[in-house]
């Protein structure tokens, strides 16, 4: 997409080229669904109507807008434009699965970690204050990492919320 902007709209400056290519890439995101003639034949038809009405986003494009040179242009940029949301939408399950990966990767390490580390106070005063609630035989703290404390705590409140849930 990018040679091809290189390449295209010769006869514009740096300003508007900018413009006029990130305005019809919005275009091209906002009607994917939409063949390229048909993009490029809404941006025409209502870039006419907003001359019309003299509130033209693009007031240089009215004298080049019927030209066989910018309308190829044109339905070159948006072709690379589809293409280009073609492949990512195609890459978005690759994507997802990636991000899903390293969120696991990310909590292993952390897990890891934690199993190294010894419990923190508040972890140890938690833990103390929920065994004394549910009459709980507590396991040996000095002993525990900070994942075992996570998980102890964990446990307890699992098991003592479902009782809770099926007094209701």
């Amino acid at each position: 997409m990018y040679e091809v902007k290189s390449r295209i709209y010769k006869e514009l400056n740096r300003v508007q080229k900018t413009g006029l290519c990130n305005f019809l890439r919005a275009l091209v995101k906002a009607n994917n669904d939409l063949s390229v003639d048909e993009i490029l034949d809404k941006f025409i038809s209502d870039e006419r109507y907003y001359e019309e009405l003299g509130v033209s986003k693009f007031e240089f494009l009215s004298n080049i807008i019927d030209d066989r040179e910018f309308l190829s242009d044109t339905r070159l940029y948006l072709s690379e434009c589809k293409k280009y949301y073609d492949y990512k939408k195609s890459q978005a399950p690759i994507v997802a699965a990636q991000k899903a990966f390293e969120k696991q990767k990310r909590k292993f390490l952390q897990e890891v970690k934690m199993s190294k580390e010894k419990p923190t106070k508040k972890q140890i005063y938690y833990y103390e204050k929920l065994c004394k609630r549910y009459n709980i035989e507590s396991i040996d703290v000095e002993n525990a990492s900070r994942l075992d404390m996570k998980n102890e705590i964990e446990r307890i409140i699992d098991e003592h919320s479902r009782d809770y849930k099926n007094i209701d």
